[in-house]
């Protein structure tokens, strides 16, 4: 299947929303602090906040620009609120009151009549009828000033271009610069109910695409999704076509409760509840809304902690006691499995997620996600921390460099480091499912095969994929490799794959492959590309799900799974058989391009060229000599059930890579050039010479046939994929020069879906008109 990078809606389907409908919302804020937003009722919203500083500032915000929601559906810019009426009732605790100095304050910012950038800080209490906790807000935009006291310090807010509304919250003790720490964390809340938009243009325009389901899954993560309403998240999943099960990564920075650390910094409590009252309150929701689409949700937690908040004593360590730090900014850290506490507070919180599930009728589906040794990009594995060494002997071997070669001492430690690994991961697993009771639960596990399997650190898979964890110590294995596809080194995973089955031997129905992710956005198209394909590979080798990593970057890139809308899925579009009559010399051959001339007024003509290959056209009746042949055409016709399924057919005239009908050779034809990483190439033929020679995909060769060479030495360590594709067990080198020989089929199709045929005139020697028309095949 193919997929879409949409950049906006053009035809597609939408809907209108009343202008700050409850369900796009988001909020932000700097960390310690915390906050999220969840719909309570179609009209109404609530914000769960937790203060930990006396300067946290936690916003609820409307933009006027949809920047978060997929392309096809997202609502439709609008910046002009002139004449238009925001009304709602407010009532909150735990945040300072609305006639409170530093009471909640709606930050306008957008520009004024001169198109000067501005803000402004209008009062809501003002604007409030009732108590400073339960209270009627009614903003008329055209109406509005900001200023503490009115008239006396009115400044007139211009509504004609408005980019963003933010309404600020605080906790009681609020105080502007003050980073002190507050002895235990400020909970707090606050519900707009009854939000009504009235006035010029109350309406929005949403797209409301439903992409019919594709077979693919989705990845989600609360530390991406954090500052949006579960409703919005689902939506879109919902809406793009993801069905089945969503993987959901709890994350690494948001969700848990912190208290002082006595530094000015905060850190993990194990005493306090798994999650903070705001994470709590987002996942009920999200979990909720998931099983009321009919999804699944498959929990996901790590070994993986922000820095920051991360016990010392938790960390993972390399020998010289540098702790383990990925490469985001800020940085996380890796909790070591052999922390007692550590591992402790990990199993905590995957009983909580149990509760969360079966709080909403859920089955308990729960992930381990990516538990490691973390390698430092110096080769030093972290290993080596206080409780680790304790449970190593307490002086354990040293292995500075973990692509050296290494001797038996070393590579016991990297088992027994292994087998702890295992143990903390079953240890986990069993807390879950003896949380679960007797509905049972489902146990996943997930590996990244190129930290696990990278060939610079072959040892590794000893500590990091450990044979403790081969099946059934899992229910499911769950394998990603996003490194790998987005940089095309398809030899890499292979042999990843083939390692892994191998050492953990789950079956692949009983394996998961989650697909993705694009950083950049400046490499969306090659890497959608790469990742789709990816995709299509996992699903055809019969892996139980296929899941795309992630939502966010999806939304970001408009990428858009199209599902097959043959309307007969079990219906192959193409048989892998031969045409079985010879062409005669009588039989036409056509090749067409596409081309658009212009003459201009003057007399001259541009020309612009719309296919880049030529397609062929054939007819093949007048190669229809005998009624026996008439016969074997008419039946393959039918079996072919005319246009509907393509063939092969020798073009007689030109199928091979040498020349046009010579014998192939290793060198014939040059694919690419190596470039260490990329395994794949797919065959083509040139017509023509230099840059302008025209490429022609292969699709179709004659396997048989099939002659490679690299940097002009014959090869066979190759394997061809479907499409003509090549795939090298280990990726030519940068530079390398790739080259292949073959002989090749034309895919074609009936052009039409009936046979004019009469008995008389064939008779007479008059040959039937039989239309045969190329297929494209390298989308």
């Amino acid at each position: 299947m193919t997929y879409w990078l949409a950049t906006r809606r053009t035809v597609q389907q939408t809907d209108t929303i009343q202008r700050f409908d409850p369900r796009f919302w988001t909020v932000n804020f700097p960390r310690p602090a915390m906050a999220s937003v969840v719909t309570i009722a179609p009209d109404a919203l609530r914000v769960d906040a937790v203060f930990r500083k006396a300067d946290d500032l936690i916003g609820l915000i409307w933009e006027s620009e949809d920047k978060w929601d997929h392309p096809l559906l997202s609502y439709e810019t609008k910046r002009d609120y002139s004449r238009l009426t925001l009304s709602f009732r407010w009532r909150s605790a735990g945040v300072l009151p609305l006639d409170a100095v530093n009471g909640p304050t709606l930050t306008i910012e957008g520009r004024d009549a001169a198109g000067n950038a501005r803000a402004w800080y209008v009062r809501l209490w003002n604007y409030a009828e009732g108590t400073a906790t339960d209270a009627q807000v009614t903003l008329k935009f055209s109406e509005l000033s900001g200023g503490f006291l009115l008239p006396a310090e009115a400044d007139p807010v211009h509504p004609a271009d408005i980019d963003r509304l933010f309404i600020s919250l605080v906790a009681p003790g609020y105080g502007a610069g003050n980073s002190a720490p507050f002895a235990a964390s400020v909970e707090g809340w606050v519900e707009l109910t009854g939000v009504s938009c009235q006035g010029h243009k109350p309406m929005l325009t949403l797209g409301d695409v439903m992409v019919p389901p594709h077979g693919l899954s989705m990845c989600t993560g609360y530390d991406d999704a954090y500052n949006l309403t579960p409703a919005r998240v689902l939506r879109q999943i919902r809406g793009l076509g993801y069905r089945g099960s969503i993987n959901h990564y709890i994350g690494m920075s948001h969700f848990y409760a912190m208290v002082p650390d006595g530094a000015g910094g905060f850190v993990v409590d194990p005493a306090l509840p798994a999650m903070n009252p705001a994470a709590q309150r987002w996942h009920e929701a999200f979990l909720a809304g998931a099983a009321a689409m009919g999804q699944t949700v498959i929990a996901s937690q790590s070994y993986e902690l922000l820095a920051q908040n991360c016990p010392p004593g938790w960390q993972q360590r390399a020998e010289n006691g540098d702790p383990a730090r990925t490469g985001w900014v800020p940085p996380s850290a890796l909790l070591s499995p052999a922390n007692a506490q550590a591992m402790a507070w990990v199993r905590k919180v995957g009983v909580a997620l149990v509760g969360l599930m079966q709080g909403v009728g859920l089955p308990v589906r729960h992930q381990v996600g990516e538990p490691w040794w973390w390698v430092m990009q110096d080769r030093r594995i972290c290993i080596y921390d206080d409780a680790a060494k304790a449970a190593f002997g307490g002086n354990p071997a040293s292995i500075p460099d973990l692509g050296a070669s290494l001797n038996a001492a070393q590579e016991a430690l990297l088992d027994q480091a292994g087998a702890l690994l295992a143990q903390s991961t079953a240890d986990l697993a069993a807390a879950v499912k003896a949380a679960a009771g007797s509905a049972g639960a489902e146990t996943l596990l997930l590996a990244f095969l190129p930290t696990v399997l990278d060939p610079v650190t072959p040892e590794a898979l000893r500590a990091n994929l450990p044979v403790g964890w081969a099946s059934p110590a899992f229910d499911t294995l769950q394998l990603e490799d996003y490194d790998w596809v987005t940089a095309g080194k398809d030899a890499l995973r292979a042999q990843a794959r083939e390692i892994a089955e191998a050492r953990l031997n789950y079956p692949r129905e009983n394996q998961h492959y989650l697909s993705g992710f694009v950083l950049l956005p400046e490499n969306a198209a090659t890497e959608w590309a790469r990742i789709n394909a990816a995709a299509n590979e996992a699903s055809a080798l019969g892996v139980a799900e296929t899941f795309i990593w992630a939502l966010p970057q999806v939304s970001r890139d408009g990428f858009t799974r199209l599902p097959v809308t043959s309307g007969d899925e079990t219906m192959q579009s193409f048989d892998d058989v031969l045409f079985p009559l010879a062409l005669g010399r009588d039989a036409s051959v056509t090749p067409e391009f596409s081309t658009n001339v212009t003459i201009t007024a003057s007399g001259f003509e541009r020309r612009n060229s719309l296919w880049s290959d030529a397609r062929l056209r054939f007819d093949v009746g007048p190669g229809v000599r005998s009624d026996a042949e008439l016969g074997e055409l008419i039946s393959f016709f039918r079996a072919r059930r005319g246009q509907a399924r393509g063939f092969r057919l020798r073009d007689p005239s030109d199928f091979s890579s040498n020349g046009m009908t010579g014998v192939p050779t290793p060198t014939d034809q040059v694919l690419g050039t190596g470039n260490g990483a990329t395994a794949r190439f797919e065959l083509v033929k040139h017509y023509g010479d230099g840059t302008d020679a025209q490429r022609r995909r292969i699709t179709r060769p004659r396997a048989e046939s099939l002659r490679v060479s690299v940097n002009g030495v014959e090869t066979g360590d190759f394997a061809l994929g479907p499409l003509g594709v090549l795939d090298f067990a280990v990726a030519p080198m940068a530079g390398a020069t790739v080259c292949a020989g073959f002989f090749f089929d034309v895919p074609v199709r009936f052009g039409e879906d009936r046979l004019d045929i009469s008995g008389a005139e064939f008779a007479a020697g008059e040959a039937p008109s039989v239309p045969l028309v190329e297929l494209r095949e390298d989308a």
